[in-house]
């Protein structure tokens, strides 16, 4: 089975190598690597071009934001699963898509995700560890969301319930696992490793501002998809943060 990645990125010269490189050093041999660039002003699109052949298909062009580049990501991709790293993040190890096509081969689930953890300077500065679970039905009621960048998903489901929201600017992940899971039912596997090192700062953990806007769209995710927004996760969220990090 082929794994497409996805690499979305505008002006990430700083961190994209370190994101291409562990794409590239999977042991995993059916990789197809997409990387779709915001029309970057700085060195982004000279650093991806040096990598030549060994990324598929790069694409630089100005976007509707970032989930609008994942969307056009996705629509290239010819993998029958799909995985989407950000362009600041890098996978755990190098035996990590080994571990997930496994999964989904023994599993024949419609999605596989796994746990992330969040640096801050280096790669081993770990400051937050995201531990999830397998999914059941109160899943999401109880504050429990699979962290995106560890999400893999067949293409076949993205043609099936749609892609992500533009509409949304920090939170369509979230709307679209809502609505992969909870609203169509899609089977899920859990995978109890860690998939990806995910740095601090990006649009989702940049502050208060950021996540007020995320509460915000993450009721509406529950609104558009005609599901009652539970009035707990005002409370459960900022605690299971708190238990996440690590000093």
């Amino acid at each position: 089975m082929k794994v497409s990645i996805i690499t979305v990125c505008f002006n990430s010269e700083r961190t994209i190598d370190l994101t291409i490189t562990s794409v590239l050093e999977q042991e995993y041999e059916n990789v197809e690597y997409i990387i779709i660039d915001g029309n970057s002003t700085d060195n982004t699109l000279k650093i991806v071009q040096s990598y030549g052949h060994r990324i598929k298909h790069i694409i630089s062009e100005k976007d509707n934001g970032i989930y609008d580049a994942m969307n056009k990501g996705i629509k290239l991709a010819s993998g029958e699963i799909i995985g989407i790293l950000n362009s600041d993040d890098v996978f755990f190890n190098n035996q990590v898509l080994t571990d997930i096509m496994e999964s989904f081969k023994i599993s024949n689930a419609d999605c596989v995700y796994g746990n992330i953890v969040y640096f801050k300077n280096t790669m081993h500065e770990v400051k937050r560890v995201w531990e999830t679970s397998e999914y059941y039905s109160e899943f999401f009621e109880n504050g429990k969301v699979p962290p995106h960048p560890a999400l893999f998903v067949k293409k076949s489901i993205y043609e099936k319930i749609g892609f992500y929201r533009t509409d949304f600017k920090i939170a369509a992940d979230q709307e679209f696992m809502i609505r992969l899971l909870k609203k169509h039912n899609c089977v899920s596997a859990y995978l109890d490793k860690f998939i990806v090192r995910m740095r601090l700062g990006g649009a989702s953990t940049s502050g208060f501002k950021s996540y007020w806007i995320s509460t915000k769209e993450i009721r509406k995710a529950w609104e558009v998809n005609n599901l009652k927004y539970p009035f707990k996760l005002y409370f459960i969220r900022p605690i299971s943060k708190i238990f996440q990090l690590r000093f």
